[in-house]
């Protein structure tokens, strides 16, 4: 770990992630971040903690032990930690300082983070290494953005993890949910029918979800993305109330 105070070592025990595919984890469901996922991807470049699990000593010790992290170093080039959205950040600062890794957060949310070092931010897209982009998709918290990883040489399965943009609603299926929280429902909106546009044609093979994914029946991953994206109907979207009835309720 970066740093070996006993004042940074969580309390909780907790249980380490569970591999979902070859080099990508799910983290147990985080009251820190109300009960939403957090993500390990072992990218061509660096590995990326996508969003904050919770901050416990299972937790600690398995991102401590990646093989990328470099005990005392700073991290840089091997390991990021990204943050799609305010509803993930959880405890970062304390996860930073016990890990040392770089935080990567859109530049709208970057004033939540206080005593983060280091700290970079993005505006509209942002290119990290060759094969991992993020686009800034505002709507469900001002900095929102999503992660496109795809497999370098164009060879192979490539994902979207989406934050809480679109949220488990059903097995195999997830959409955007206009909830109590919500910063601009029409703006997520837009940034959904932007990403469609960004996202490379037949893109992406699977969608992996900050939010809760008890909808998703056991499943970790929604399948066939693409096609998921291009079946929601935003004008019906643009209809729904607030706190509708499918909100999922939070995890107990």
């Amino acid at each position: 770990m970066a740093s070996a105070e006993a004042s940074l070592l969580p309390p909780e025990e907790g249980r380490p992630p569970q591999p979902v595919a070859p080099g990508l984890w799910l983290f147990a469901p985080s009251r820190e971040s109300q009960g939403g996922s957090a993500w390990l991807l072992e990218a061509a470049g660096a590995d990326l903690l996508i969003d904050c699990p919770a901050f416990t000593r299972a937790n600690l010790q398995f991102l401590a032990g990646r093989p990328r992290h470099r005990p005392g170093g700073s991290g840089e080039g091997l390991a990021w930690i990204l943050l799609t959205g305010r509803g993930g950040h959880g405890r970062c600062r304390r996860l930073q300082q016990a890990l040392g890794w770089p935080v990567l957060v859109q530049e709208q949310e970057a004033y939540l983070l206080p005593g983060v070092d280091p700290l970079h931010t993005f505006t509209g897209e942002h290119r990290l290494g060759p094969d991992v982009r993020l686009l800034w998709t505002p709507g469900p918290s001002p900095g929102s953005c999503v992660v496109h990883v795809s497999p370098l040489g164009g060879v192979g399965p490539d994902g979207l993890f989406c934050g809480r943009l679109l949220v488990p609603v059903a097995p195999a299926r997830v959409a955007p949910l206009r909830q109590r929280g919500t910063f601009h429902w029409g703006r997520q909106l837009q940034s959904l029918e932007r990403l469609r546009r960004w996202l490379p044609a037949g893109s992406p093979d699977w969608i992996a979800s900050g939010a809760g994914l008890g909808a998703l029946r056991g499943a970790k991953l929604v399948d066939q993305g693409a096609s998921v994206l291009r079946d929601l109907d935003l004008e019906a979207l643009a209809l729904q109330p607030p706190g509708g009835p499918m909100t999922p309720k939070p995890l107990s």
